[in-house]
């Protein structure tokens, strides 16, 4: 399968704001999750989809209420049983980013919530899906080395 874009866009509104009056970054990262999840759950059962780990999240500025969000997220790679997904997000007005982009790695389990292989192939057919598969699968082999 080819790396598939999903758009997930959000509204800012003030239950969303910290203390500072910005965005809480725990929100944030909840849309992030979110995102990334969704993209998953277009290809597997999401009751069998559980988020495993996010590789990285840097705010790069302070976003306001009222600020519309687009998370974009795509499988970038596979392993047996773990889906890496990802998410690149900007403010819909502008092509500014919120965050560096990331990654984040789910894992496809069975009812007792051991893992159990997905049977999801990803064939990234540009440079820059090759550049993300590269990237994923990077970060995959480390936590695995890490087990």
């Amino acid at each position: 399968m080819a790396l598939e874009k999903i758009k997930a866009c959000r509204l800012v509104k003030s239950e969303d704001l910290n203390h500072h009056g910005t965005l809480f970054a725990g929100r944030c990262a909840e849309w992030f999750v979110e995102s990334g999840f969704i993209a998953v759950a277009g290809k597997l059962d999401p009751q069998f989809v559980v988020c495993l780990k996010i590789h990285g999240m840097e705010f790069l500025h302070p976003v306001r209420a009222g600020s519309v969000l687009t998370f974009e997220s795509r499988i970038a790679a596979v392993r047996r049983s773990t889906i890496t997904v990802y998410v690149r997000s900007y403010e819909s007005a502008t092509p500014e980013r919120i965050f560096s982009d990331g990654f984040i790695t789910f894992c496809y389990v069975d009812e007792n919530t051991h893992s159990r292989p997905h049977g999801l192939v990803v064939e990234p057919e540009s440079e820059e899906e090759i550049g993300l598969n590269r990237r994923a699968a990077e970060l995959m082999a480390t936590r695995r080395q890490h087990e």
